[in-house]
């Protein structure tokens, strides 16, 4: 993977967790605080989950030590939550603006909360994070499907025809 491609794959990331949000941000609160008996419970919980894993590597990116998963009382409402997200969203495309190609095939170190030690190459764990949150988004749709509703769409292709739209993407 290069920087370009890198890019280019958190904003579809991006794209995809916002339009979660925004679809969340429309239901009533308590479906979205019903616990659905989902690997996470809620519809919120999930997203407390995805919010909090990217939060993590992000850190472990910068060379952080924060391995303390987020916790619901830290973003007690769904705006809390996504001014969360917005944060942690910028410093990824911010880390992965600054991520040059050479830098995207080095290795990093970092612990788990359980105080395990690994090492990654960076571009490996950067697809790793896309591939969690696109699995926890999944989730969210099911649930929000589960309670009668229609999801947002997040499919990469939508992505790659709403971005053609606006000729930002080749």
């Amino acid at each position: 993977m290069n920087q370009q491609e890198m890019k280019l794959l958190f904003a579809f990331n991006a794209w995809a967790t916002n339009r979660i949000f925004d679809g969340v941000a429309a239901m009533p609160p308590g479906q979205v605080m019903q616990d659905l008996k989902s690997s996470h419970g809620s519809i919120y919980l999930t997203l407390v989950h995805l919010v909090g894993a990217e939060k993590i590597w992000l850190s472990r990116w910068e060379g952080n030590l924060d391995s303390a998963f987020l916790q619901p009382a830290e973003v007690p409402s769904l705006e809390k939550l996504r001014e969360l997200w917005n944060t942690v969203g910028f410093g990824i495309a911010k880390f992965v603006a600054g991520a040059n190609d050479k830098k995207l095939q080095e290795i990093f170190e970092m612990k788990t909360s359980k105080g395990e030690t690994f090492r990654h190459i960076y571009w490996q764990a950067m697809l790793h994070l896309v591939d969690h949150s696109t699995y926890h988004r999944g989730q969210v749709v099911t649930l929000i499907r589960q309670l009668g509703l229609k999801p947002p769409v997040t499919m990469m292709t939508a992505f790659f025809r709403e971005t053609a739209k606006l000729g930002s993407v080749r």
